[in-house]
């Protein structure tokens, strides 16, 4: 109670400094608007902090909480960004190149404050209001305060609240006692669409019409669309011989408007003697750069987390790297047998956005190439150290998509459609596929062709098998962690993979690509470019950051075919193939995943197709180096990029003995038992 009591006195103090800041005119006239401004917007969410901790938020109207809402974002939201503090070209027009980049990413780690008034945490909101201050009083001090002392500020307003930002995070994902987006999906009214507001994230009309339409849907529908959900993440046990029984937490993820379905899969999961956790999506510089992972709202404006997806970049060195390991490490140790019993996330997506082509801005944070290489040595030394406490070969996932109302007109059509799609019969596929892999397993190398004017000519050597009457190199994937059915993959061999990768139009981690091609070198990438910039540096870059995560290379992971022809036809039909996730993308022809194999972290589970073979493909050069020094095996990502059907002129195996065996042709399956998957493209 006394630290709490402490916090709160903290805070109050922090909130009678800024509201005199508002009116204050001590810091130089070039950044007083800027001071004046963010100051108005935190007692704005102080405001907005007492309706919450009074619960009148509660009495607030739908129209008057949508009002609130939108005044939130307002400031980065569609035109109002050109001219917002967040937007780095005008803080950096404004203030100049240094302090205004510096300033603007101040603001936005400010903007994370709007999450924490709705969660009731008070700590949070006061170390972020101090960090304000502490900024403003050098302002003060001085007209124009030393750069270098600025960020020494941001600097040790990470480093030292690692232990509270990123300790926490590690907790809520563990713990489900932190059950702050929990306790608004059980106990919410779900038909009364405010509950959205009550998260704290952006709610654009996305959220709320998905909530509407999913209200309006039958409970058998709503029960179909968990169902599929939870027993593809069961299942996933199954399959890979994993003990589920021994588990107790699973982690939900999804995006607002969907908690109708994600009750319903609550209380699936309940039945498995699984408890969620929950939480929220965005990060803040003390833990790593934003992403999408957890639940999260709408997106207020995607060119704005694009600016600032490297912010990190500002405060960056070996030594805040080992400090937040340091934390990690300690935090997993404390919570070390929730983790244990962790069973691995279960994912539910969404597609149908307009796709995204970002404007590159050189008055953004970038990574210098120093911190690229620090960046990529925090991501596996956190992997590792996450997988010491979550063994990779003890947990699962599962991952489904569906469409938000931005895909069209058709919203309704192509939902239904989705979910035809995501119920497909496994039991059709498995017997397809497995008519593909016999072929397959005879092969010493797979060869694609592009077609027209896809440039795709690329060789993927294929795993030697010593006994193929109880052997397999493909994976017979049906309906389980990755939904919905229809792919065959496996880990190729990386010596002998070569040639060129290319693809017209594709759309990865929600960034288009125009003319993408990657060049393959004994399976790892030597070269790269698109069609995205007139400049071919910055073509590069854009791959260098996206794509390769920094890293200098990547090998091919995983190579696939996918056969789910009938959500290859519902994309034409509606002209949405740009807008459809790779969850569904990879399910439309041949994929190719640059970075981790589909097996990392639980090569050394024994996995069988549902005819009694053993999958013996999973390794390669590269992830066989977990045996001598884990550092070099793993990536942390794992990119599928997908050829559709009408850009392949050939996918054959070729033998050992030199013999050619079409799958493939001109966008067509050919072997005999594979004729069903051609059906639905008759109606192209």
């Amino acid at each position: 109670m006394d630290e709490e009591r402490q916090i709160r006195e903290r805070y109050d103090l922090t909130v009678e400094r800024i509201r005199s800041i508002v009116t204050e005119e001590t810091a130089a006239p070039l950044y007083r608007d800027y001071f004046q401004k963010t100051a108005k917007f935190l007692l704005k969410l102080h405001e907005t902090w007492n309706r919450v901790c009074s619960r009148k938020i509660k009495e607030c109207t739908l129209k008057e909480l949508q009002k609130e809402n939108a005044e939130l974002y307002e400031d980065i939201v569609g035109e109002r960004y050109a001219v917002s503090y967040a937007n780095p070209t005008y803080a950096v027009s404004v203030m100049g190149p240094e302090i205004g980049q510096f300033l603007s990413v101040l603001y936005t780690e400010l903007r994370g404050e709007i999450a924490y008034v709705y969660e009731g945490k008070l700590l949070y909101l006061t170390i972020c209001n101090e960090l304000f201050i502490e900024v403003y009083n050098c302002f003060e001090e001085a007209e124009t305060p030393d750069y270098k002392e600025l960020r020494e500020i941001l600097y040790w307003y990470a480093s030292d609240y690692s232990d509270v930002f990123l300790a926490d995070r590690i907790e809520e994902q563990l713990n489900p006692e932190c059950s702050f987006a929990l306790d608004i999906i059980r106990n919410s009214d779900l038909t009364d669409l405010r509950y959205l507001y009550q998260y704290g994230e952006y709610v654009s009309e996305n959220e709320w019409k998905t909530a509407q339409f999913l209200n309006d849907l039958p409970q058998e529908t709503i029960d179909k669309m968990a169902e599929v959900y939870t027993e593809g993440y069961r299942i996933g046990f199954v399959n890979a011989g994993i003990d589920l029984s021994k588990k107790s937490v699973v982690n939900i993820r999804f995006v607002l408007g969907f908690e109708r379905v994600i009750k319903k899969a609550i209380e699936n999961f309940a039945k498995m003697g699984l408890t969620p956790t929950i939480y929220r999506a965005a990060l803040s510089l003390t833990t790593k750069n934003r992403n999408k992972v957890g639940y999260y709202g709408g997106t207020a404006n995607k060119q704005y987390e694009y600016d600032h997806r490297f912010d990190q970049g500002l405060i960056l060195d070996k030594k805040l790297v080992e400090r937040k390991l340091d934390v990690m490490k300690h935090a997993y140790e404390q919570w070390k047998e929730q983790a244990s019993r962790f069973a691995g996330p279960a994912v539910m997506e969404v597609f149908g956005e307009t796709p995204f082509a970002p404007e590159q801005k050189e008055e953004a944070v970038t990574l210098t190439e120093k911190q690229e290489k620090l960046s990529v040595l925090y991501d596996s030394k956190a992997g590792q150290i996450t997988n010491q406490y979550i063994k990779g070969d003890e947990r699962s996932f599962t991952i489904v998509a569906y469409p938000v109302p931005e895909i069209g007109e058709n919203y309704a059509e192509i939902f239904q459609e989705v979910i035809r799609i995501n119920t497909l019969d496994a039991k059709v596929y498995e017997k397809v596929q497995q008519t593909l892999i016999d072929i397959l397993d005879q092969g010493k190398y797979v060869h694609i062709l592009g077609r027209g004017e896809n440039r795709t000519d690329l060789k993927v050597q294929l795993f030697g098998l010593s006994n193929p009457e109880k052997e397999t190199i493909f994976e017979n994937c049906v309906a389980d962690v990755n939904i919905p059915v229809g792919e065959v993959f496996t880990s190729p061999v990386l010596e002998g993979t070569d040639g060129v990768l290319h693809v017209s139009k594709v759309y990865l981690n929600e960034l288009q690509y125009r003319d993408l091609e990657l060049r393959f070198q004994d399976g790892k990438i030597v070269d790269y470019t698109c069609g995205n910039f007139e400049d071919a540096g910055e073509c590069r870059k854009y791959i260098k950051a996206n794509v390769l995560h920094n890293h200098e290379t990547l090998p091919l992971g995983e190579f696939a075919i996918g056969t789910n022809t009938t959500a290859y036809v519902v994309a034409k039909k509606y002209q949405i193939e740009d807008k459809l996730p790779i969850l569904i993308a990879e399910k439309m022809g041949p994929h190719f995943a640059v970075g981790d194999t589909c097996y990392s972290w639980s090569e050394e589970n024994r996995l069988y197709n549902r005819n009694g073979k053993e999958i013996v493909a999973k390794d390669n050069s590269v992830s066989i180096l977990r045996k001598e020094d884990v550092s070099k095996a793993y990536f942390q990502c794992h990119t599928d990029i997908t050829i559709p059907y009408e850009e392949i002129a050939e996918i054959s195996v070729v033998t050992e003995e030199g013999r050619r065996i079409p799958l493939i042709l001109d966008g067509r399956f050919v072997p005999e038992g594979t004729e069903i998957l051609n059906e639905p493209l008759r109606e192209l």
